[in-house]
């Protein structure tokens, strides 16, 4: 049975010269210096053999268990750190807008192009690029990505010349990307182009001796910044900490301890007591309360909104040209705009009924 820290014990997990005002989205190898167990020990001396170092690094674990965070890592401890460090989430965007954010494109090369961008390769220059969840790349950016990491080359939409690019390729998903190879949604040169080095993140729930240095970290740094009291939670709740599985990881913990320094007590550690399914995914509504249509609407709903945002941001809030890129009627894109709450102060012409205007 693990032992239980107590509250001098997580003081002591402190390090020495660090003050509750740092901030791990600034310096993210201070959460990573916070672990003690034997399995991070060991993921961190591979960050150490490899980082300064170009080769190729896939790394795996399940969602929320801080791959983000290893990647920035690796940039920190690379010779290439004083260079640009650039993050892709390959599952946020609709292929034809990540083909365009990856690789950029010329003025022309399609209805609203109206000048040259340039891609997130091509900002990468001489730094690295994070691609997270690779494993949702569709079939032709697969293909797209592995001339990349064959050649160094690839060439922007509606280009007619290559581009040389010198980037660090560093890749993250919480797919099995064998087993999608063997479905073949995943493509078996490329799964082993990116496969020079493989690093698994453990999940929290294999390392608990990270539980409670961490969740110490978090009710200090979120104390610092929404200017409130450091909590003083019970034995119990501590012990509830550290017994409990975190399905959803280093991210449920985090925003559970937010929870806590929010509201100012520990009565949100009572929700601990029924763990969500793996992953964290939400607990399936009663069919009573809902029904399949509704289900089905929320969940699409939920699933377009970053794609349409993404789109909307991409052609600077143009609704023509965002109906046209997403393949849809304008009449419907400003139903999906209202329906899923996207409404800006970037669109002009609100109007007082329904906060859209009939004209772009």
């Amino acid at each position: 049975m693990e032992k239980l820290l107590s509250t001098t014990d997580l003081q002591a997990t402190e390090k020495p010269g660090k003050t509750k005002e740092v901030s791990f989205r600034e310096d993210p190898e201070f959460l990573l210096s916070l672990t003690c167990s034997a399995q991070m020990r060991r993921v961190l001396t591979v960050l150490d053999q490899v980082a300064n170092t170009d080769a190729t690094v896939l790394i795996l674990g399940e969602s929320g268990v801080g791959k983000g965070l290893i990647a920035a890592a690796f940039h920190a401890r690379s010779l290439r750190r004083d260079k640009h460090f650039i993050k892709v989430n390959c599952a946020a965007l609709p292929t034809e807008l990540l083909e365009s954010e990856l690789f950029g494109y010329e003025k022309g090369a399609f209805t609203g192009a109206h000048r040259r961008k340039l891609g997130k390769f091509e900002l990468a220059h001489q730094g690295t690029i994070f691609l997270d969840e690779v494993g949702d790349l569709s079939f032709p950016l697969q293909a797209k990505l592995l001339q990349v990491l064959q050649d160094g080359e690839f060439s922007r939409l509606g280009g007619v010349r290559d581009i040389r690019v010198d980037a660090r390729l560093l890749a993250s998903t919480n797919r099995d990307l064998e087993q999608a190879v063997a479905a073949g949604t995943f493509r078996v040169d490329l799964y082993y182009r990116l496969n020079v080095v493989t690093m698994v993140v453990p999940a929290l729930r294999e390392r608990p001796e990270d539980i409670l240095p961490l969740a110490n970290y978090f009710l200090r740094y979120y104390a610092d910044m929404y200017h409130r009291p450091m909590p003083t939670l019970s034995g119990a709740s501590w012990q509830r900490f550290q017994t409990y599985p975190w399905p959803g990881n280093v991210r449920e913990l985090e925003n559970v301890v937010k929870r806590i320094v929010v509201f100012g007590n520990e009565a949100v550690v009572e929700d601990l007591k029924s763990p969500l399914p793996q992953n964290g995914a939400p607990k399936p509504v009663q069919p009573a309360l809902l029904g399949l249509k509704e289900v089905a609407r929320r969940a699409a709903r939920e699933a377009e909104r970053p794609a349409i945002q993404a789109a909307l941001e991409h052609t600077h809030w143009n609704r023509v040209q965002t109906a046209k890129l997403l393949q849809i009627s304008y009449k419907a894109l400003l139903y999906k705009i209202q329906e899923c709450g996207l409404l800006s102060s970037k669109q002009e012409g609100l109007d007082g009924k329904n906060g859209l205007r009939s004209t772009p």
